[in-house]
């Protein structure tokens, strides 16, 4: 096989060598070709990740947390459950409000699963109380957020007119642009009117509340009216019975018993007006609306940034803005991305350039150089052609991999050319000789290549998170790999046999002279290190045995801490406190963020939340969204600045709320189900047993290190009017409890009941009772029915009903149709989520669960321990493949197993560089040492190589190690000080999203380092003892030894 492939190769390179004219030509292509797909390739932060979750939202104003779980939640729940191949259901319900969470393995085509979720709700849709409003069902999908948004004010106009404004105009402006998704509003005051009826006036008259709302909705509407259909045409026909105007509503007819009718005004108060205030919201201080762009999943996040600041610009130059009105962006992620490409960008350069430069530190030659450098941007630009026929994104993870990769893409074109160059010095110097020169290293750089491929290769073929995270780094390597390969055996023969002259420069000469003095101090030292053998492995043992805890202690985490500047700060009040209440204490931690030099805008929402499409209504809580400014622009990280403020804010003293302060996670990455890095579940059937676990819990947790924020579900709870029903006065009287329920909801909430059309937009139409008949518990008591059975006489709601103001739980969570309590927490940056897990299952070890309550960990920690294994897995797989390629090569165990007992001694180089720079095992720590396992057998390849070639001409054992250890010094010094210095900028780390690939490149980095020493001094020790003083020709080094 060996033999085979050779020839292959000196084929190949003889082809090349004849043809300089043809291989240029296909190299200047292959660039131009890359300059043309980079232009086209898509652009984002990350990869796109698909995320197999599918979640449902249904809406019932008004409606208490029990009763949606009752009548909702579990009725959804159990309809949607047998999904086909749905994993696991989860829910949440609140007042007035549910959602089903469907998640589904990794892999499962999301749409399919759609639809099918989606016939199911149809279904069930049907057997659902009337009053709930139309469920919604869409793939969630965390990567979908905003790609900008914008905070609009206005100086002149009220909130309606200008909430008005933005949804009429100014949103629509932005919905056409090339891959625009949508352009939501949030916030202000939605245009609404309202119908306040005089409930006395209408029992006067012999009217009921039900008799005004179907006036309403029998003469308020629009329907078809059939087909004309003549000799020659089909004509459709419509009533047009809508009101034009709130004046022309105003009088409405509504009939009387004796015939006769009285108008919609002299019965009811007429408004036009608006919908309750629940939220407000400020931008940096001002009183503002929001206006999400929300990017389409395919789209270029930087292009799209670039479309709407051109027709923001564009708006303004047209005086199609009214001046009145300011508008200032609060959230641009393509700054983000563009930082954190632009660093990735400048990493694959740099990394270049240092490459390039020890090259020529070892060469002392420009042109030598040269020809080994246009490896790199030819590799570069065969990627980017695959990328762009691979539908891949320009993102972290592909030039991460570039960056990573460049360093090993002169590795192939140093061994090509150094061959060459010796034959040319021996006076080998006609394009037979330099054919013959490329295939003596065919061998070495086929399986340095296939090393390299066998060992990141099988991570393709993973499923999950990890696996979609890290194929599109792992790709761009092997593209980039097998690229320098190509190139070594094609365009660096070509341009060697032509280029390369035999002078040599006065820096060149000193060069030489000083690797000369290098290899004759190494050959003295391999000299001794096999005189006196034992030592050597016994202090590699002991040095690996000494670095084993780094990779078995619990300071692991899955994925670095990306510090973007955003921090969440969340407030939670007491049930009883309003949202002016609420909004006092807002102001107060808003002026102290206000007056951090370090923060460049702050987006506040008192009343709860609006994030893009989703938004959630509480009076008793906030929510803040600060930007700090560029991380060059500080001198301290996201997590020291809350901190600081944490302090700050303790010093205010807000009575009745909790503030709670987190760095936001990377965008577009969801590690677990919960949206906290800590979640501890406690699954049961009854909530108050599950809510003294979690204070329990919680007691035991404030004594954990690392984590902050730490809460549980249950405490958020909201007051509740109870109402208790006299049912035998009830009954006397003809009244039922719907008849109360439809009164009470009359009063608090009002009932939509059609919708007015004006300017092409529709606004719902409520009726309501006057607000002074319900502004407080006592009022409510004197609502007022009027039932048939009493002769139209008002029962006052106090004579049949008694009134308890009670807490009730904010929200009820769920897991697998059961109700559980989560105890959540965020961790602290710098605390490894393995050691904090570690600690809580110690803390939480002798807490005792009733029969029928469990525990489990709902948050990241799952995911950790899933990567952990399966990266486990896969390390092997390579350690096993890497051998498996060279046994191939060798057509032999032995030497391959010389070469594969050196790769675990490269996790001491590892070891030293995490404990080092202080950074804990992550998931891109062990793909480093995924890659190692490919990468560090290189040195050891071309020194076995060449001590079987010297033993096949004649030298003695330890006479071939000690002349191949002298004479392969150069090469393995270069090809590692090259892949180090090109790895060198990642491993720095300087600038926006160099934290994800940071470790990564450290890992081998280090480990590579060290695995020099290990090639250097380690390998001819073992190779010493497996490897009799005699033995027969292998067929490798006959094909060598013969080429």
């Amino acid at each position: 096989m060996s033999v085979q492939v050779q020839r292959h190769g000196a084929g190949l390179a003889g082809w090349s060598i004849k043809h300089p004219v043809g291989v240029s030509m296909i190299a200047l292509a292959v660039i131009v070709l890359g300059v043309f797909t980079l232009s086209r390739l898509s652009v984002d932060l990350l990869p796109r990740l698909i995320y197999p979750e599918i979640r449902v939202n249904i809406s019932d104003p008004g409606v208490p947390a029990l009763v949606m779980e009752d009548r909702v939640t579990r009725f959804l729940e159990e309809q949607l459950a047998v999904t086909e191949d749905m994993v696991s259901i989860q829910s949440s319900t609140g007042q007035g409000r549910a959602a089903v969470d469907l998640i589904f393995p990794y892999g499962k085509d999301i749409d399919v699963a759609l639809r099918d979720a989606s016939t199911r709700l149809d279904r069930a849709r049907r057997l659902l109380p009337d009053t709930i409003d139309q469920p919604t069902i869409f793939k969630r999908d965390p990567s979908q957020i905003p790609v900008m948004q914008f905070a609009i004010s206005s100086a002149l106009r009220d909130p309606v007119e200008l909430r008005s404004w933005v949804d009429d105009v100014f949103a629509n402006w932005f919905i056409n642009l090339p891959g625009v998704a949508a352009a939501e509003v949030g916030g202000g005051l939605e245009r609404e009117i309202q119908i306040l009826p005089d409930p006395m006036r209408l029992a006067g008259l012999g009217l009921e509340l039900d008799d005004l709302v179907d006036a309403l909705t029998r003469n308020h509407r629009e329907d078809p009216a059939g087909r004309l259909r003549t000799d020659r045409q089909e004509i459709s026909g419509r009533i047009s019975g809508r009101f034009e105007s709130v004046e022309a509503l105003s009088g409405l007819a509504i009939p009387l018993a004796d015939g006769s009718s009285v108008s919609l005004d002299e019965v009811a108060l007429i408004l036009d007006t608006h919908k309750d205030e629940r939220l407000r919201i400020r931008a940096n201080g001002i009183p503002a609306l929001q206006l999400s762009i929300q990017n389409q999943p395919d789209a270029n996040t930087i292009a799209v940034a670039d479309h709407v600041q051109a027709r923001m610009q564009w708006l303004r130059e047209q005086g199609l803005i009214p001046a009145d009105i300011a508008i200032y962006p609060i959230m641009d992620q393509s700054i983000y991305v563009r930082q954190a490409l632009n660093n990735s960008v400048l990493a694959v350069i740099s990394g270049a350039l240092l490459a390039m430069s020890v090259v020529y530190v070892f060469l002392g030659n420009l042109r030598r150089t040269l020809i080994i450098g246009s490896a790199i941007p030819i590799a570069v630009m065969v990627t980017f052609v695959l990328m762009g026929l691979g539908n891949l994104t320009l993102n972290i993870m592909t030039l991460g991999g570039l960056a990573l990769g460049v360093g090993m893409l002169v590795d192939n074109t140093i061994v090509m050319l150094e061959n060459i160059y010796r034959h040319q010095r021996e006076g080998e110097s006609s394009q037979e000789d330099a054919a013959n020169a490329a295939a003596e290293v065919n061998s070495a750089i086929l399986a340095s290549t296939s090393t390299n491929l066998a060992a990141i290769l099988p991570f393709l073929f993973v499923g999950g998170l990890v696996g979609l995270l890290f194929r599109e780094l792992i790709i761009t390597i092997s593209a980039a790999v097998v690229a320098s390969m190509v190139i070594a055996l094609t365009l660096v023969p070509a341009l060697s046999s032509r280029v390369l002259t035999h002078k040599t420069s006065r820096f060149r000469r000193w060069v030489d002279r000083s690797i000369e003095a290098l290899q004759s101090l190494y050959g003295r030292l391999i000299a001794g290190v096999l005189k006196y053998r034992w030592p050597v492995p016994l202090v590699f043992i002991g040095l690996l045995v000494f670095s084993a805890p780094t990779f078995f202690s619990g300071a692991q985490t899955f994925l670095p801490t990306l510090d973007d500047g955003q921090v969440d700060i969340r407030l939670i009040g007491d049930p009883d406190i309003t949202l002016d209440e609420m909004d006092q204490r807002v102001l107060k931690v808003e002026a102290l963020i206000h007056q951090d030099e370090d923060v460049a805008s702050v987006f506040v929402v008192s009343g709860g939340f609006v994030w893009g499409r989703s938004s959630r209504e509480a009076a008793n809580q906030a929510s803040l969204s600060v930007q700090l400014v560029a991380l060059s622009e500080r001198d301290i990280t996201a997590q020291e600045w809350i901190n600081r403020m944490n302090r700050k804010v303790a010093e205010e003293q807000l009575a009745g709320v909790q503030v709670r302060m987190r760095q936001r996670g990377i965008r577009g990455i969801r590690t677990s189900t919960s949206d906290d890095d800590i979640s501890v579940r406690i699954q049961g059937p009854d909530l108050d047993v599950l809510d003294q676990l979690a204070r329990d819990s919680v007691e035991r947790m404030n004594a954990v290190e690392g984590i902050q924020n730490l809460a549980f579900s249950s405490e958020e709870q909201v007051l509740e009017l109870d109402f208790r029903v006299d049912r035998e006065r009830a009954v006397a009287l003809g009244i039922d409890v719907q008849d109360i329920n439809a009164a009470l909801m009359m009063a608090l909430e009002g009932r939509v009941v059609t919708d007015f059309y004006e300017g092409g937009r529709g606004f719902d139409i409520r009726v309501r009772l006057p607000d002074h008949l319900a502004q407080d518990v006592q009022d409510l008591e004197s609502v007022m029915l009027f039932p048939s059975s009493n002769g139209r006489q008002p029962v006052y709601l106090g004579d049949i009903v008694r009134v308890e103001l009670t807490k009730s739980p904010g929200t009820i969570r769920r897991d697998s149709q059961m109700r559980i309590v989560e105890v959540t927490a965020s961790l602290v940056a710098g605390y490894p989520l393995g050691e904090v897990l570690q600690q809580i299952d110690q803390v939480l070890a002798d807490q005792r669960l009733p029969e029928g309550y469990s525990r489990f960990d709902g948050g990241a920690g799952q995911t950790l321990q899933e990567g952990q294994r399966l990266t486990g897995i896969l390390l092997l797989l390579a350690l096993f493949l890497v051998f498996v390629v060279m046994a191939v090569q060798y057509e032999s165990l032995r030497n391959p197993l010389v070469i594969i007992l050196s790769v675990p001694f490269s996790a001491i180089g590892v070891a030293a560089g995490l404990n080092l720079l202080g950074m804990p095992i992550s998931m891109p720590v062990w793909l480093g040492m995924i890659m190692l396992a490919g990468i560090v057998v290189n040195n050891a390849i071309v020194l076995v190589e060449y001590i079987e070639l010297q033993q096949d001409r004649g030298m003695r054992r330890d006479e071939a190690i000690i002349a191949a250890a002298r004479l392969r010094l150069r090469p393995i010094l270069m090809t590692t000080m090259t892949t180090v210095a090109g790895m060198l900028p990642l491993a720095i780390g300087i600038g926006e999203g160099s934290e994800m690939l940071q470790p990564l490149a450290v890992a081998i980095v280090f480990g590579l380092s060290f695995s020099m020493l290990v090639g250097l001094l380690l390998v001819p020790v073992i190779y010493s003892y497996l490897q009799p003083s005699e033995r027969r020709t292998s067929a490798l080094a006959q094909t060598v030894s013969t080429a």
